[in-house]
């Protein structure tokens, strides 16, 4: 994914930028109303990504599997690890194999570009960021949320100046060109399920130029052997 930054170049942001105005948060059954296949069984879900986190194969860092990414996840050596199950359309067939249930639901779901489950240590900060290409959204379901000491969800996501903390089942709809940053101020890994999907209602020229990049990344990301 970090070959998204190198394709996204500043012309393009400010062209999205320029057309698109819309809330850093969005309205979950408008723009990805297929979210409720996965809402509705995360539990599943949540069983598949705990056997993964408790088995003995490793699951990469952020930053190992992607280095342009060490800035924001190589900060405090603390983990933010990631399995990648589908990366701007290119599956990760050894990782689809590790979750089937969910391998089934992204193949039944094309308008999921990515798919990614992130686990974030206890007290690993994300720092501040913002994402480089408003033609996806990116759709956050939680599968594991520690409580911290005041007794709400630990794991927060700032995100333009609200704070969002999302507990087990939980789910949430964001535009990650925002700048938002992540705590996880909680004694356990939270386990989350991350997408990004094509944003809808984009004018015809916008749709083509995010396919074209989208595209593009996809077919990088199983040449640097990503996917």
């Amino acid at each position: 994914m970090d070959s998204l930054y190198e394709l996204s170049s500043r012309a393009i942001r400010r062209l999205y930028d320029a057309r698109i105005n819309t809330p850093p948060v969005l309205d979950i059954d408008a723009c990805f109303p297929d979210a409720r296949r996965f809402h509705d069984a995360w539990e599943v879900i949540r069983g598949e990504a705990m056997a993964v986190l408790e088995s003995a194969e490793p699951i990469p860092r952020f930053h190992e599997i992607m280095p342009a990414q060490a800035a924001i996840s190589a900060t405090d050596g603390r983990d933010w690890r990631m399995l990648l199950l589908k990366v701007y359309g290119q599956d990760v067939p050894s990782n689809m194999a590790r979750c089937p249930f969910l391998a089934e639901l992204l193949t039944a779901c094309p308008e999921v570009l990515s798919a990614t489950l992130s686990f974030l240590a206890p007290g690993k900060h994300i720092p501040r960021h913002s994402g480089p290409f408003r033609g996806i959204l990116r759709y956050q379901l939680n599968l594991e949320s520690p409580l911290a000491e005041d007794g709400q969800p630990g794991a927060v996501l700032w995100l333009a100046g609200e704070e969002h903390r999302l507990g087990n089942g939980e789910q949430l709809l964001w535009d990650d060109t925002y700048p938002h940053e992540v705590w996880n101020r909680s004694g356990q890994t939270r386990v989350a399920l991350l997408l990004d999907v094509h944003r809808p209602d984009m004018p015809l020229d916008l749709r083509l130029l995010s396919s074209a990049v989208t595209k593009g990344v996809g077919i990088v990301a199983r040449w640097r052997g990503i996917a």
